[in-house]
């Protein structure tokens, strides 16, 4: 039987009762139909997994008693923070779902000159939890214990103006230099263009600012 991960921002202590808040409860009690003794395994972005078992159920809340703490199998060595260009709905949820279970770190949004997506200041608000919250969905199903942050939207420009001891790194299909030859190692940004692409005056600002430009292959992926 599969055992279910729950995300909780809750600290979380071997030994001791935790209460989920109202959408893990909700989840737990009315969606998956959680009886009492059933095992989950929590989480909350300390890099440890929780066993635990349900304890006390009712239509407002679930109480679970923590039994362990396990450390994190599932995190890579190497720190990459994906900084993506913002794009629409449906297809940026799935760049920040699939980045997640591929072990990205961080995510930093950017606006770029061929963004389609506006933002107001409370529009903003509302979609970086939603972003937040496709990253811990993400985070529950791959068995990651560690949330990559996500970072509030800055222009291109401020990206590059911004100090990192990163290599940075922007997908190009123009590239001659397969992503494939680069040293795993240490922590790496790596730039991806809105639907449109980078424009040529941004690509040249960032070769300018030492981003090396690589390729995974002549074919452009979505």
């Amino acid at each position: 039987m599969r055992i279910h991960r729950l995300y909780t921002d809750q600290p979380l202590e071997p030994g001791r009762e935790t209460s989920l808040g109202d959408g893990p409860a909700h989840y737990l009690g009315r969606v998956l139909r959680a009886t009492r003794g059933q095992s989950v395994v929590l989480f909350n972005g300390d890099g440890h997994d929780y066993p635990a078992d349900v304890i006390r159920l009712s239509k407002t809340e679930v109480v679970l008693e923590v039994r362990s703490r396990l450390p994190a199998t599932a995190e890579s060595c190497l720190k990459i923070t994906v900084v993506q260009a913002v794009s629409r709905g449906e297809r940026m949820d799935r760049t920040l779902q699939k980045c997640t279970e591929l072990g990205a770190a961080a995510f930093q949004p950017v606006w770029t000159e061929r963004t389609e997506v506006k933002l107001a200041d409370r529009k903003l608000k509302k979609r970086m939890r939603h972003w937040r919250g496709v990253v811990i969905s993400a985070c529950e199903q791959s068995g990651r214990a560690v949330v990559p942050s996500v970072l509030e939207p800055v222009g291109l420009p401020a990206w590059l103006d911004a100090a990192t001891p990163a290599k940075r790194l922007v997908l190009s299909t123009d590239s001659e230099c397969p992503i494939s030859r680069l040293e795993a190692q240490g922590r790496i940004e790596l730039a991806v263009g809105p639907e449109g692409g980078f424009s040529e005056a941004e690509l040249d600002r960032m070769r300018a600012s030492g981003v090396l430009s690589v390729g995974m292959g002549p074919r452009i992926l979505r």
